[in-house]
This record gives structure tokens, sequence and C-alpha cells, in this order.
């Protein structure tokens, strides 16, 4: 089969997909996007042969919604996924199908090795949602009986899974040293194998999300603390990926992209990445909700580009279904096919309205489609007070922010309210809030008899 956009009449399969999702990366924790004082050679390698997305989005900066979101295509509303979800949590109703199981149906093979923080029981774990292969964390490495704040995990040991089995019942410092290598390992492995045949790569880091740890391979090798040789391992390890893409031949077959879940926890100091962006995660401003991302296909994603076009992560599962000549899911699905914007096609325009923002259950505001304003209706958020150091958290104070409008365009770091000024505009946002918050986030009593 000729797969779409491509005008090369020698396909005759639909392109590999392979994502790379990060957990609390900062916008600016890699080159090209930023200066770190580490180097991040394979990320830039990545940027030089495809383009940076300069605003990219993810609907809500909190771990398990986020990765909802990109899996389903879906709204944090619509799924009911919110926040962070703990240990044996149900998670992602499987109702709403998740790109493994779009893929898989359409014959790709499909595998994820990471974090999944989507559902932990035997219905909601990856070999029960549309994927052939899979290993890592059910959950964040954090929700441990090491945790140094107030939350407590003794009950639920952290367990490492490998295809639907425990392989490690009680994770320790030691195995967590190792999590980057070993998802790294099972990508390569995996893409040798399936190099034959279109496949679907999901790798969800379990780093830079707190605790961080690196293999001692990378033990002081970036000169700047323990969080920046937690950065060059994961730059290593997307280095292995592509080099196996490239050594297989597949390169011109197989879309890559690289991004985070949400921006850095940054009440952990030294242990947190960096955005140049106004708060962080778990809030609804562009610190939590933007995301670096790199995306290339040879021949088709411009190399060596950047691109200011606003995009969302509910938007790459119904793309990737394009792509694969797959059938969208029988249940609704948000998010739409962006390829005319990824692949800069002239004339190509937004596809949304507007996108929705939240922080766990609570509707914050909308971004125009086009990514030019952002309101936000009114609502409280954390912001940090005092920073961690060395693993332990700082401490956040709570601030309120009233019904504001931020032309994205020339104030991405939202500093001045400009309602006053473009009072249609607001009024025509407010309007797509009110009714997305009516319709999503709005449950309905039940009638007394």
């Amino acid at each position: 089969m000729v797969w779409p956009g491509v005008a090369r009449a020698a396909d005759k399969r639909p392109p590999n997909i392979v994502v790379i999702f990060l957990d609390d990366s900062g916008w600016a924790d890699f080159k090209p996007f930023g200066k770190p004082k580490y180097d991040t050679p394979h990320v830039k390698q990545l940027a030089a042969e495809g383009t940076c997305f300069h605003n990219f989005h993810v609907p809500q900066a909190i771990c398990s919604a986020s990765r909802a979101a990109l899996l389903t295509g879906c709204y944090p509303g619509r799924t009911r996924m919110f926040g962070a979800h703990g240990p044996r949590a149900r998670g992602l109703d499987p109702k709403y199908a998740t790109t493994g199981e779009v893929l898989k149906a359409a014959g790709y093979k499909t595998a994820v090795f990471g974090k999944w923080h989507v559902g932990d029981q035997p219905a909601t774990r990856p070999p029960a949602r549309g994927f052939d292969e899979s290993c890592g964390l059910m959950y964040s490495n954090d929700m441990w009986k090491f945790h140094p704040g107030t939350r407590h995990f003794d009950k639920w040991p952290l367990q490492f899974w490998d295809n639907g089995k425990i392989t490690i019942p009680d994770v320790t410092a030691e195995h967590q040293k190792n999590l980057t290598t070993w998802y790294a390992e099972h990508a390569v492995s995996f893409i040798k194998r399936h190099k034959d045949k279109p496949f679907y790569l999901y790798v969800p880091h379990s780093m830079p999300h707190v605790p961080i740890f690196c293999s001692k391979k990378f033990e002081g090798k970036s000169g700047a603390g323990l969080y920046g040789d937690v950065m060059m391992e994961i730059d290593w390890s997307v280095g292995q990926i592509t080099k196996a893409i490239k050594d297989c031949g597949i390169e011109n077959d197989t879309l890559v992209i690289f991004t985070s879940d949400n921006g850095p926890w940054v009440s952990y100091g030294d242990h947190a990445g960096a955005t140049p962006y106004r708060e962080a995660k778990a809030t609804g401003f562009d610190g939590g909700i933007r995301s670096a991302c790199v995306m290339k296909l040879p021949g088709k994603i411009k190399a060596g580009a950047v691109s200011h076009k606003m995009l969302c992560t509910i938007d790459l599962m119904p793309t990737f279904a394009h792509l694969a000549g797959a059938k969208l899911p029988k249940n609704e699905v948000d998010g739409k096919n962006v390829w005319d914007i990824i692949t800069a096609k002239p004339g190509a325009k937004a596809k949304h309205e507007y996108y929705p923002f939240s922080t766990g259950g609570n509707f914050e505001g909308v971004i125009s489609g086009d990514g030019k304003w952002k309101l936000h209706l009114p609502h409280g958020y954390r912001h940090l007070k005092t920073p961690g150091k060395d693993g332990k958290p700082g401490r956040y104070e709570g601030r309120q922010i009233k019904l504001s409008l931020f032309d994205m365009e020339n104030d991405p770091y939202e500093t001045k309210n400009v309602i006053k000024e473009n009072p249609e505009t607001a009024a025509k946002l407010q309007a797509l809030a009110t009714a997305h918050k009516a319709k999503f986030f709005t449950r309905k009593r039940p009638k007394k008899k």
C-alpha cells in the first residue's frame, strides 16, 4: 500500500511510527531548544534532520491525563482521565481505544517500553490495550516507599513488568539507575526484529521525573550535576533508537516524534528542568502545557526547520491513523488529522476552533485553534515559592488569576492581560470555554424521584 502524502511509488507499506515521550522534561532541557550546560548531540541531530515544533501542547500538564490524551486523541474531560493515577488504579476506560489498538488493527506490530500510567489492572495494562510487547513501570517512579514528601506508597511496591508479567517485584534505586538503558535496549531490539513490517513503537521514559537516576556510564559525565547526567543518558537513548532505524535501512519509512508529557516539576530545584514560559508542571500556563517537540520523516517533514504552528497531542492518534490507512475507533475522538500542518503544506489551516486546557478536574481555559490567543478563566494555581535541592521538594504557594486574555504571538510568556483591548476575541473564546465546560466538566445531578 502506498501511504498518504509520499510520492515515491516504491512505498508498499505504511510508515513506521516511533514516539519518544519524556516525563517532566522542561522545554529548554535540550539543544537546540535551550542552552543547557550539558550537550545533547542526538536530539540536535534529530532536529537538524526534522522540524522543531515550538508551539506544541498537551491538554493537561499532569502524568496520567497527558498520556491518556496522547494515546486516545481525546480531551481529559471526555475520558475523565485527570491528574496522576496511583498504583492499582483502573485508569483509562477500555471503551476509549488507544493508538496501539488502532494501529494493531491496521496490521502494525506494536510495543510500549517505559512508564505506562494509564491503568494498573488486567484490563487496562498494555497487553490488553493493543500492545504486542511491553515492559516498564505501571505508574510514576516516585510512587514507592522512598518518596521524600508527604505521600507514602508502602502498601504497593513499585514493580517492573515485562510482557504482562512482574519481573522485578520491588524496584530499588539500583534498578531505577537502569530504566533509561533498559527502555532503549528493548526499543532497539524491537526495531531490529520488526524492520520488515510496519511497526508502532511508543517509548514513554520514566525520566526525568523525580527521583532521577542514571546508569553508571553517565554518572558525572555532564559536569552539570545529576540532572545533566540524566538528560545526557536520555539523549543517548534517542541516539540508540535513531541509529537502529538507520542501520536497518528504514529511516525514510519511519516517522520519529520526540517530546514530553508536560513541563518541569520545579519544586525539585536542581533535580528539575527548565522552561522559559510561565509557571510549570500541574498548571495551565505554558510552562506546564507547552512541550519541546521534534518530528522527522525524510522527504516529507522539512529538515532543519522550525514551526510555530499550534499543535496538540490529541491530534497525533488521528494523524497516525491517516498515515497508516487505519480506521478511527468507534468512540468519539477529539483530535484531528494535522498532517498538512506537520508537513507545512502551503495553505494548511488550523483544524480546531480551540484547544482546552485543565489541571486535574479543574477546567481553566482555551487556546484559539491557531495558537494566537489564550483565555484563562478565573482559577487558582500553584506558584513555586522555595525550590528544593538534592531530591527534596521545595514549597509552593497558592495564587489566583482573574479572567485574562493573552496575545500568544507577541507575549508567549503570558505577562500582560489584554482582555480590555480585545473584547470581541475575549467574548468569542469565553463562549467556547463556557460551552466546553458545560459539556465536559459539569456533571449533571440525578433527578430526584
